[in-house]
């Protein structure tokens, strides 16, 4: 399967036309002075690293090259708690000899460091075992072309201008009512990176990005009993965050409404995953189904391609290439080509979340997704207004907040501890607190009977609110 690096050369030279001008208008662009390293470095280091592994007897070799920093203000009752700033840089180096595999990082990038970690990773895949689905990505899989997703977005905020902003949000949500006494703080983040990613096979990517966030977390208080509750909003660009305003009056809004929270009796009832937990129903999905799940029978979901696993109206899409998506990307961590794809289609599994290792051991093809999935958006073709899925369970349990990790990936059952609101006559009466919300993953999967329209971004998931037939709700 390996041979010596220097007969790749012509893949590296066609992979090289190929990202040549992407990667040229990326290490020109002005974005560099914002972080410790111009692009070009980077590209640099990467392009060292795979000559020395080269020299040193590797038959393969892999790297990942990256620079970033990022700031955070906290500020708590209009007082400055905390201010955090921090510059990162770190590249790991994966070399084969054969199919041994050897790995080591370091943070520095001397080009003594550098040529250090090479040899520690030589040395480590010398004393490996041979594992014949080591490796890199198959050539015929790595991406060809490159298009700006428009995931980089500059936030120049200082912070006197972050400390304003989030003493703002603070006070809009003590504002809310008087019953809000205290908070645990609001909070405004700027994140930024770049990164290159380089194989052996001639391939050589990668560009910047962004992640900035803004939160709030209020404390009210009422008869001697105190309620949290929180909002918190992420966007690769600023101007794509909810305002300020909206995350303090929705922190606040959350906190007063779960004042009074009651206990209730155990019972059988449709359960409603509000948008910003429904996510997670979504995120046990592609667990079960992700490669080294699957390859170590650990899932409760193995041999499901081309089974009924969802309700029939339920679809799941993979939609790598969305603008300034959270989890967007022309390619993985091994440089494979993403698609996008119907993970689910009318409730019937199409396909897995596979790395080439992972399809190697199940006799599979990688299915783009090393590093994880690219924006799962899960529908059933008619999303209903939040309102109208009240008035469909009529009788049940809204969940806004869950705790623990009561799930088990082999058998599916689930348990969590969770909080949120009972529901009569399609409205909600009262917050409830103190109990767990169980079932199996399995029929739950298949008990989904509406996705609502509400849909909120924080990840590599999106959902609407998820309403569930039945599940058993533990009370007091």
């Amino acid at each position: 399967m390996y041979c010596n690096l220097t007969r790749y050369a012509h893949l590296a030279r066609r992979f090289s036309d190929k990202v040549n001008d992407f990667m040229n208008k990326l290490s020109t662009t002005n974005t560099y002075t914002r972080f410790s390293y111009p692009f070009s470095r980077l590209q640099e280091i990467a392009s060292d690293i795979l000559e020395q592994a080269s020299r040193s007897g590797a038959n393969a070799c892999e790297t990942h090259v990256s620079d970033g920093f990022g700031q955070t203000v906290t500020v708590r009752k209009s007082e400055v708690e905390t201010i955090e700033y921090n510059r990162d840089k770190g590249l790991s180096v994966t070399v084969y000899i054969g199919h041994k595999r050897g790995n080591a990082s370091t943070s520095d990038f001397s080009p003594q460091a550098i040529s250090d970690t090479v040899s520690a990773a030589l040395s480590i895949a010398r004393h490996t075992a041979e594992d014949e689905c080591s490796g890199l990505a198959d050539a015929a899989l790595l991406a060809q072309t490159f298009q700006d997703l428009d995931l980089y977005h500059p936030w120049d905020l200082s912070v006197e201008e972050a400390i304003a902003l989030a003493r703002d949000c603070e006070q809009t949500a003590f504002a809310v009512d008087k019953r809000i006494t205290n908070s645990e703080g609001a909070s405004i983040s700027v994140d930024e990176s770049q990164f290159v990613y380089a194989n052996s096979l001639g391939f050589l990517g990668g560009y910047p990005y962004s992640r900035h966030s803004a939160s709030c977390v209020a404390i009210a208080e009422q008869g001697g009993s105190k309620q949290r509750d929180y909002w918190y909003s992420v966007a690769r660009d600023t101007r794509d965050l909810e305002s300020i305003g909206q995350i303090g009056r929705k922190a606040g809004e959350r906190t007063v409404a779960r004042l009074g929270a009651r206990k209730i009796a155990t019972c059988d009832v449709p359960v409603l995953f509000e948008a910003p937990v429904a996510s997670s129903v979504i995120g046990h999905f592609a667990s079960a189904v992700s490669g080294s799940s699957l390859y170590r029978k650990s899932s409760f979901l193995s041999n499901s391609i081309g089974q009924q696993v969802f309700a029939a109206n339920i679809n799941i899409r993979e939609l790598p290439h969305l603008p300034k998506g959270l989890a967007s990307g022309f390619f993985d961590d091994e440089g494979v080509a993403t698609v996008e794809r119907d993970v689910v289609s009318n409730g019937i599994v199409n396909g897995y979340f596979l790395s080439s290792y992972s399809a190697r051991k199940l006799g599979m093809q990688t299915t783009g997704n090393a590093g994880g999935a690219h924006n799962l958006i899960i529908d059933d073709g008619k999303p209903m207004a939040f309102a109208a899925m009240l008035k469909k369970m009529n009788k049940g349990l809204l969940v806004t907040e869950l705790m623990g990790h009561g799930v088990n990936s082999v058998t599916g059952d689930y348990s969590r501890g969770a909080s949120g609101y009972w529901v009569e006559n399609g409205e909600i009466c009262y917050p409830v607190e103190e109990i767990t919300i169980a079932g199996n993953l399995k029929e739950m999967f298949r008990g989904i009977s509406a996705i609502g329209d509400d849909v909120v971004v924080r990840g590599s998931k999106q959902s609407g609110s998820i309403l569930i037939d039945h599940m058993t709700i533990a009370g007091g």
